[in-house]
């Protein structure tokens, strides 16, 4: 779509389809959004209309309760600190079914695992083990649940389950997981009447901006929420959904982020705008993340997970970027380039983030699983994780529209269309040969070795 005039007016509009749920909606024209403070969230109506929140952080007082309180009702062993806790998800199966499908805690957030780092296999003991790093957990002031040290995101037994249906003992691998957020063909026609109609002369006041930020937000109205690979009714997909709009809410500045990350708003010339109107943003493993022993019994997770492109970057095989020939905008690259550079960063300090690559981690262990045969290496049918029945997991209201979120700058002679894209995560790209990495010196393989499990009767997890 291209980029109109408005007769004299120095302005740029941007919309953004995005998705974060808080219980106060965002106005796309209030400057005040982007210098909230607080822990944001998400919150669906019962429409299925996603509006974002801001929660007001706890005192430190309050915090210090809160972490003791959840230390009292955890059992001590997992609420020390780990570098490395194993969970063997077989036996964390079979100890479920054996106490008939009733799950604790500790249970579901997998021993308080806050990344997957490995996964190995053990032909003696037939024990699929995923290990990583793992601490007590506390819910934050927007419910989520955090390291009690580190404020990360621990995993979620959930969303495991979801990762693991989509590539099951016994069928087809999933193609593809992910989200995306688009302006209905509708509300584009509605918007380009509606700029098609105005006319100012000379410089407009802030109100005049900002009416006719409110016009466009209105003429675009709701943006329809598509998710793909795995079920709309989970935690699993709210959580793409949440992290790819408050990218977006961040690329055109209505979120500040935790960290030093220039705005594509802050970045763009009216040269870029002009040329590209109509910006699309993915989030993408970085799938040169696996490092596989040579016997194929461990693999290891390396990297921060996750990359921002634009459209016209889409990875190639092999993962690497590329910019189509004769295209490009200057803003949009510097913008995704400094996303991705920050991303750890980010991870750190906005919990969405860190649950995100979780995700993808998730997906890419889950593929790689089904890939080395490890199902019918250890006899495992996955019978209760497998089981929407026996272990429900599609509970969540379904995200299915986004209130449209527009910024007015002024800034060059034109109106920009709506921000768009979304999350694509092809979790055996990470597993194909061209991007597995070798284990030099057999250190990955050393590990499984020095960690092979000796565990009593009922235990699934150790440090």
């Amino acid at each position: 779509m291209r980029c109109r005039r408005l007769g004299g007016l120095p302005l740029l509009l941007l919309a953004a389809a995005i998705v974060a749920t808080m219980s106060a909606t965002v106005r796309a024209q209030s400057s005040s959004s982007a210098s909230n403070t607080g822990v944001a969230g998400v919150a669906i109506d019962a429409e299925g209309v996603l509006r974002t929140r801001f929660y007001e952080d706890f005192g430190k007082e309050i915090k210090k309760e809160r972490i003791a309180a959840a230390k009292s009702a955890l059992d001590p062993k997992v609420t020390v600190p780990s570098k490395l806790r194993k969970v063997s998800l077989n036996r964390l199966e079979q100890v479920i079914l054996d106490h008939q499908g009733t799950l604790t805690d500790e249970m579901r957030h997998l021993a308080g695992l806050l990344r997957v780092r490995y996964v190995f296999y053990y032909p003696e003991s037939k024990d699929i083990v995923l290990a990583g790093p793992a601490e007590g957990w506390v819910a934050d002031v927007s419910g989520r649940l955090v390291g009690m040290t580190s404020g990360r995101p621990v995993l979620q037994l959930q969303d495991l389950a979801v990762a693991l249906r989509a590539f099951p003992p016994s069928g087809k691998s999933t193609s593809m997981i992910g989200c995306s957020i688009d302006p209905t063909p509708e509300g584009l026609a509605a918007m380009k009447q509606f700029v098609s109609g105005v006319r100012l002369g000379g410089a407009p006041s802030e109100e005049q901006v900002q009416a006719i930020a409110e016009g466009v937000r209105t003429s675009l109205g709701l943006q329809t929420i598509s998710i793909h690979g795995v079920s709309a009714r989970t935690h699993f997909a709210q959580v793409l959904v949440e992290a790819d709009y408050r990218m977006k809410l961040i690329g055109i500045g209505l979120e500040r982020p935790p960290v030093k990350l220039v705005s594509y708003v802050d970045r763009a010339k009216l040269t870029d705008i002009a040329r590209n109107a109509l910006q699309r943003w993915y989030f993408l493993p970085d799938y040169k993340c696996v490092r596989q022993s040579d016997d194929r019994l461990a693999m290891e997770l390396v990297g921060d997970g996750v990359k921002l492109i634009g459209e016209d970057e889409m990875v190639t095989e092999g993962g690497e970027r590329k910019v189509a020939a004769g295209k490009g905008n200057k803003a949009s690259h510097a913008f995704v380039a400094n996303f991705t550079a920050k991303y750890a960063e980010l991870a750190d300090r906005s919990p969405v983030y860190a649950e995100l690559r979780n995700l993808i981690d998730l997906a890419v262990v889950s593929a790689y699983i089904q890939a080395e045969g490890y199902y019918d290496k250890a006899g495992w049918k996955m019978e209760f994780l497998g089981s929407e029945s026996l272990f429900p997991v599609e509970t969540y209201d379904v995200p299915k529209t986004v209130e449209s979120a527009v910024r007015a700058v002024w800034k060059g002679n034109v109106i920009g269309t709506p921000v768009g894209g979304g999350v694509k995560i092809e979790a055996t790209e990470a597993i194909e040969g061209s991007n597995l990495l070798p284990d030099q010196k057999a250190r990955v393989s050393k590990l499984r070795e020095d960690i092979k499990p000796q565990l009593a009767k009922g235990q699934w997890w150790w440090d």
